[in-house]
């Protein structure tokens, strides 16, 4: 279909373009896995501007039909470069809340469907595997987010949004303030994810569902994705601005008291 090809973003021209982004694509399904030195990735400032850019070009790239998210190694995400965040300029800080916002809501700007599927343990930033439209996790994962609250920062980047909307707001505020850790069993039965595998049927089984989902009217399968997320969109918009300033502000007082 001609008219739906954007001729200045092709896959050739970024798949290769990021450190800690791995990304393959055949039959118009992109596997995108995120890692550090082809490991568990640490999640540090350079993955927070690069994953902005890639779900920006990703989106804009119309070639592209599904999106499966995962991890390498044994874990999906549990630790975060402290050091690669510490520059407190004027123009860190307003780049860092540029693409707080961009990280969640180019995601969620995304036309084609998303397949997460959590390698391992997931206790920083699950939210790039549990947003996604279909969740598959390994036997062994787990879900935490134990870099905001339990360690002393605002649940405010988005996290408090997903997990509320995810989980319902009772449960989802004892998970953030009490640093809960939800094995995979529980977040089935939770509505976290919606299947449970052995390892090494979790991508096989993400690129089944691709297809799957694939086999339907692109336009439908584009517009799905849209419906089914406008009122993700809606909360995103109005609360994670907001809920990232909140963190910044606590973050910053914290840094003043030593």
């Amino acid at each position: 279909m001609p008219g739906l090809v954007n001729p200045y973003v092709k896959f050739d021209n970024y798949k290769d373009k990021y450190q800690h982004i791995k990304l393959e694509r055949r039959d118009g399904i992109v596997q995108m896995t995120i890692h550090t030195k082809g490991d568990t990735l640490k999640f540090s400032s350079l993955f927070h501007t690069e994953i902005c850019d890639a779900f920006t070009n990703l989106g804009a790239d119309h070639d592209n039909k599904a999106l499966i998210v995962t991890g390498a190694g044994n874990e999906f995400c549990t630790s975060v470069d402290i050091e690669s965040f510490s520059d407190s300029s004027h123009e860190a800080t307003a780049r860092i809340h540029w693409e707080g916002r961009k990280m969640l809501t180019s995601l969620l700007d995304m036309e084609v469907p998303m397949i997460g599927a959590v390698n391992g343990p997931a206790t920083v930033h699950a939210e790039l595997g549990v947003m996604c439209d279909v969740v598959l996790c390994a036997q062994d994962a787990t879900f935490a987010d134990h870099p905001h609250f339990p360690a002393g920062v605002v649940p405010g980047d988005g996290v408090h949004v997903v997990w509320q909307h995810i989980l319902g707001p009772n449960r989802g505020r004892y998970f953030m303030l009490m640093g809960q850790v939800i094995p995979a069993q529980e977040a089935l039965a939770l509505g976290i994810v919606n299947e449970v595998l052995p390892r090494d049927q979790l991508l096989p089984r993400a690129w089944q569902v691709a297809h799957t989902l694939l086999e339907k009217p692109l336009l439908a399968v584009r517009y799905a994705r849209l419906v089914l997320n406008q009122n993700y969109r809606r909360l995103m918009l109005n609360d994670l601005g907001y809920g990232l300033a909140v963190e910044m502000m606590g973050t910053s007082s914290l840094r003043d008291r030593g």
